[in-house]
């Protein structure tokens, strides 16, 4: 059995071939993603900030993400561990529609059962995230 924080690791891995049913695996059937509620990726795409189940959870990092960004690249920062719960400090770059440039720090909290992820929480600047999804930028 893999540590919780080789479950992690892999997990983006995974994540980054957008096969749903392969994501979904990572996750127990009753996963929570839980972000920041009112999160401009949230609002934009009219998407819950509260994720439940390993479909919901796979579907939107497979799908509805990049309904809203595209040339995704993530960047690890740090990844901690202890226990069953794993800490990722990453930066993710992306495109806008319109080709706006999206760049932002993230953390995210993993709690891992067994060689499954059980939830996740994430953190971000909320404030930058809607200026850069919202605001037109400066001319």
């Amino acid at each position: 059995m893999s540590s919780p924080k080789e479950i992690v690791v892999n997990a983006w891995k995974t994540f980054s071939s957008r096969d749903a049913l392969r994501i979904a695996a990572l996750f127990t059937d009753d996963a929570e993603w839980i972000a920041p509620k009112g999160n401009a990726t949230a609002i934009a795409l009219d998407h819950t900030d509260h994720m439940v189940g390993a479909q919901q959870i796979a579907r939107f990092i497979a799908v509805e993400m990049h309904k809203l960004f595209s040339n995704v690249d993530i960047a690890f920062r740090g990844v901690y561990a202890d226990g069953d719960v794993v800490i990722v400090e990453e930066r993710m770059r992306a495109t806008l529609p319109g080709g706006k440039p999206y760049e932002i720090d993230y953390c995210f909290v993993f709690t891992v059962a067994g060689d499954k992820i059980r939830e996740v929480r994430e953190y971000m600047d909320t404030r930058k995230g809607w200026r850069m999804v919202f605001e037109a930028e400066e001319a």
